[in-house]
């Protein structure tokens, strides 16, 4: 079924934006959240520290719980020279039925030199009827790092497929202003790409985990091959300077179980340390 689409309605306009630095605090080194600004219900939770002051934790909250037909949520992340960033969610994204407006969420990311970022979001679940648009936007400096997943639920389950709507999904990662990895993917509810065996087929859930660091050649590639997942189909691909893991299936907790030993891989190597999960996803 094609879908005309019409001018965006705004319901709710949201705006975040966090500015991360790396400073001495007490006689060591912390990384901080030195400004942050918001305008409208997108927001972040105090900073958080599981695993020493390296690392700052921070937990993105979108007070109404879920995203309506009109909604714009934007949100800009900074992170400075040497500073290291985790960002994750309390729950998974909601994106409701739409009554003819489009939503739609747009991420951009800025990583400095020789910083990382970790957006480590919950699942996304698109409800039968949605009109989605997602977009994250990387710009990575010298040595920078990025790790990102994104878990895409196509209906609700319980019965519920995506049957009336689209989802339109977009990443883009950048290092000095040239491209590593673009990726553009435009679901069309009961079409073609979702019943091809070249596409979805069939299934419900779909994710994608990408890891750009310039010593992405040093992961141990054949560990995170060996890596599976029992209830879904799982691939990794190495490219010049970046790491794309994939998932397909029909759970989301499958997606994230596999995301999650993959970065378990990838983290020495990336970032120099183990992985240590956010204290949110225990509760």
């Amino acid at each position: 079924m094609q879908i005309t689409e019409p001018p965006f309605t705004a319901t709710w306009r949201a705006h975040l934006a966090l500015d991360y630095e790396r400073r001495a605090v007490d006689g060591s080194e912390r990384t901080v959240l030195a400004a942050r600004r918001h305008d409208g219900p997108l927001v972040v939770q105090k900073p958080l520290y599981p695993e020493g002051d390296a690392v700052c934790h921070g937990i993105i909250v979108h007070p109404p719980a879920g995203i309506v037909g009109g909604d714009q949520l934007e949100m800009d992340v900074a992170v400075g020279p040497r500073g290291h960033a985790l960002l994750t969610t309390p729950g998974a994204g909601k994106w409701y039925r739409s009554a003819g407006a489009w939503a739609q969420q747009h991420n951009r990311f800025a990583v400095r030199d020789a910083a990382i970022l970790e957006w480590l979001p919950q699942e996304t679940i698109v409800f039968n009827g949605a009109l989605a648009r997602l977009s994250t936007e990387v710009h990575l400096g010298e040595d920078a790092r990025y790790v990102g997943w994104e878990v895409l639920c196509l209906g609700r389950g319980a019965g519920e497929r995506f049957e009336r709507g689209q989802c339109h999904a977009g990443m883009s990662v950048y290092r000095g202003g040239k491209p590593l990895w673009i990726e553009r993917g435009r679901i069309e509810a009961g079409g073609v790409l979702m019943r091809a065996a070249a596409g979805l087929n069939g299934k419900t859930v779909c994710g994608t985990m990408v890891a750009a660091a310039e010593n992405a050649g040093a992961v141990d590639f054949n560990a995170c091959r060996a890596l599976t997942s029992k209830a879904g189909d799982t691939a990794v691909t190495r490219l010049p300077g970046i790491v794309v893991a994939r998932y397909l299936g029909d759970s989301s907790e499958a997606a994230k179980a596999y995301f999650m030993g993959v970065w378990a891989h990838l983290r020495p190597v990336l970032a120099g340390r183990a992985a240590v999960a956010p204290r949110i996803w225990n509760t």
